[in-house]
């Protein structure tokens, strides 16, 4: 059986790799019951790195609107010259929460 691909950033995500299932209308905003992807863990923490829920729920909820995102987009830029286990802190300043 094939890894499943992260469809953020197009790498495979191996058993062995850290990952999560994101939410693509936040919880807290409706998307409970939403539909949810399979994540890389870095790319995940990426996401929430860098928008809000409010962002997210409003402009940001489907993969390619987040593929878009120019933080995100440089981020896949970055991550898809990496090995598909690669995870690492999320660098940069993060967003202030409301």
């Amino acid at each position: 059986m094939e890894d499943p691909i992260c469809p953020l950033c197009g790498r495979p995500i191996p058993p062995k790799a850290k990952q999560s299932l994101h939410h693509l209308i936040p919880k807290l905003k409706g998307g409970k019951n939403g539909p949810v992807v399979l994540l890389h863990q870095i790319c995940h923490s990426e996401i929430h790195a860098t928008l809000t829920e409010a962002e997210l729920a409003r402009d940001f909820h489907t993969i390619e609107a987040l593929r878009s995102h120019p933080r995100l987009a440089k981020f896949i830029t970055w991550v898809a010259k990496r090995p598909a286990t690669f995870h690492s802190k999320t660098p940069g300043k993060r967003r202030n929460r409301r």
